[in-house]
């Protein structure tokens, strides 16, 4: 996306059992790029092999960190002559899986992934909850602003000096602006300060959003919006 390749790209940025995605929070940093929608779904993890292939005869799950951790109970369970490998992600699983010609390898992803590279399901459902939802972020180049867009995200790092964040969440309060998400990652070449991204609800045209940034551009380094959305 911020290549121009494309138009829009997709990532996820948190899920409800296994947290954020920190990886994207980075990337968002690195790349010049904009939110453009948000969109909660489902997820349902499933262990796919390759035919012939039986949950006893698996040696080797394959899947990326964040699926692996929302089936840590599962995993467990089949106990520690099991080795778990990490991937980019759950298609990168699957496809794994189907090219390597084995069946004592399986890979956690989904049916549909399944589907697209001749799996079988060897077992449904892994997750260690039926609650399990991820938010996945739509970016584009661009800032795009669409109508109804209620959520804004932003990204500053501040000082490591008492009452830095204290500061901004209580200009932020007393406009009445609500957050609703606090995620901090370590600033590389700086000990100990952190860059701080924040979603509230809001629209960059509301006055009382206008004048939060306001107060916040003055009192941290550097701001940049991420998106209205």
């Amino acid at each position: 996306v911020a290549g121009g390749l494309c138009r829009y790209g997709v990532l996820p940025i948190d899920n409800n059992l296994h947290g954020s995605v920190t990886e994207v929070y980075d990337l968002m940093k690195k790349h010049k790029v904009y939110i453009v929608k948000s969109v909660k779904l489902r997820v349902d993890h499933s262990l796919v092999a390759r035919p012939g292939a039986t949950l006893s005869g698996i040696r080797e799950i394959v899947s990326h960190p964040q699926a692996l951790g929302q089936c840590r109970g599962f995993l467990d369970s089949l106990g520690k002559d099991v080795k778990i490998t990490e991937c980019e992600n759950t298609a990168v699983a699957a496809k794994t899986v189907a090219e390597s010609g084995r069946t004592d390898i399986a890979a956690i992803a989904s049916s549909a992934c399944a589907s697209l590279y001749g799996l079988i399901e060897l077992q449904a459902s892994v997750a260690d909850s039926d609650n399990n939802h991820t938010r996945f972020i739509v970016i584009s180049k661009a800032l795009e602003i669409y109508p109804g867009a209620n959520k804004t995200s932003i990204m500053f790092p501040l000082p490591h000096t008492p009452g830095s964040l204290f500061s901004i969440i209580s200009k932020f309060a007393a406009l009445g602006v609500n957050f609703s998400k606090i995620e901090s990652r370590p600033i590389p070449d700086r000990n100990w300060e952190y860059r701080f991204f924040i979603d509230f609800e809001g629209n960059l045209a509301d006055s009382a959003v206008k004048n939060a940034l306001r107060g916040l551009r003055e009192e941290a380094r550097s701001m940049k919006i991420l998106g209205n959305y």
